[in-house]
């Protein structure tokens, strides 16, 4: 697969709370190559979009590294941190609020120009921001309007427009589509892969709808609680869950044939999530795990390469294979 574009090295991102500590991220480690997407999926609150903040350093994190162009990025002083910032992206989940009300789109889609200084004229200026307009499906008649005058699909597309006027090499989509209309999600994704496959972009996908993350990535990652439970090629991932919290997500998916519907068995997991504040050693899943022993109780699973190409994290993934 060649060289990784990105490498995350045990991300931590804490905040304080009260008298504790709340571990949204607690010590992710993935590379992502070139070309590729890795989605990040999980239930709501498992520290998906913290993690995809931190590795924008919008975030700044508690503890690890984020390695690009060989340099740790999260050691990079503010002026090197700027010619990073035009290679780092990101597409936001909620396109109504994301975009300024009082700007035109022209003047959106232009700002990460304005602040890099990326042209000479303001004709040249324009050009790029008709260039980036027409390249997500829009028109040179939507410059001139405001944001409200757009519907949410719209909207997403200009905010794709924005993540793409620097020529970046690497995007966070943080649930880029979970605030659209199920019809208009499809076209998004695609619009996605399209540009991935036209621009040689690199995606890190954070989604909690698994079908569509299945669909877009190359590779998967499962968040639990902070941490990453399983990573693995999407197909093989999917045919294939190994870790118990992996398999009983995986079974909530709904299959469109009646039949095959019918004799599946749904894993209904017991208990609630658990708090994410000062959290207790051993595994984050414990409690919810018809499977788990006192070790588990006890000792923290790694994420480990169990067989090539996947890595789980838990004390019996051998079991399971």
């Amino acid at each position: 697969m060649g060289k990784p574009l990105i490498s995350a090295r045990n991300i931590k991102k804490y905040f304080h709370v009260g008298e504790g500590q709340l571990k949204a991220v607690d010590g992710i480690s993935f590379d992502i190559y070139e070309g590729e997407t890795l989605g990040l999926v999980g239930e709501s609150g498992c520290g998906k979009s913290t993690a995809g903040r931190t590795i924008m350093r919008l975030y700044e994190p508690t503890e690890g590294e984020l390695i690009f162009n060989g340099k740790n990025i999260y050691e990079l002083p503010r002026k090197e941190m700027e010619e990073v910032r035009k290679n780092f992206q990101m597409i936001f989940q909620d396109p109504y609020a994301c975009l300024n009300p009082r700007m035109t789109v022209e003047d959106i889609i232009g700002e990460p120009l304005d602040i890099h200084k990326t042209y000479k004229t303001k004709e040249e200026r324009r050009e790029r921001i008709i260039e980036l307009l027409e390249l997500v499906g829009l028109g040179e008649e939507h410059a001139m309007r405001f944001p409200h005058e757009f519907s949410g699909g719209q909207r997403q597309r200009i905010g794709i427009a924005r993540a793409l006027a620097l020529n970046p090499k690497f995007i966070i989509c943080d649930e880029p589509i979970s605030a659209l209309d199920v019809s208009i999600q499809a076209q998004v994704v695609n619009l996605l892969k399209e540009l991935q496959n036209q621009l040689g972009l690199t995606y890190l996908f954070i989604a909690h709808d698994l079908s569509m993350v299945r669909y877009i990535s190359d590779r998967v990652g499962v968040m639990y609680l902070g941490h990453i439970m399983e990573l693995g090629e999407s197909e093989e991932l999917y045919q294939n869950p190994i870790h118990p919290y992996t398999r009983a997500l995986l079974s909530a998916i709904p299959i469109p044939n009646p039949e095959i519907q019918r004799g599946r068995h749904r894993i209904m997991l017991e208990g609630d999530v658990p708090s994410p504040i000062n959290p207790k050693e051993g595994c984050r899943f414990v409690d919810r795990c018809a499977y788990a022993t006192d070790k588990c109780r006890q000792i923290t699973p790694k994420l480990e390469e169990i067989k090539e190409k996947r890595f789980v994290a838990c004390h019996r993934a051998k079991e399971f294979i």
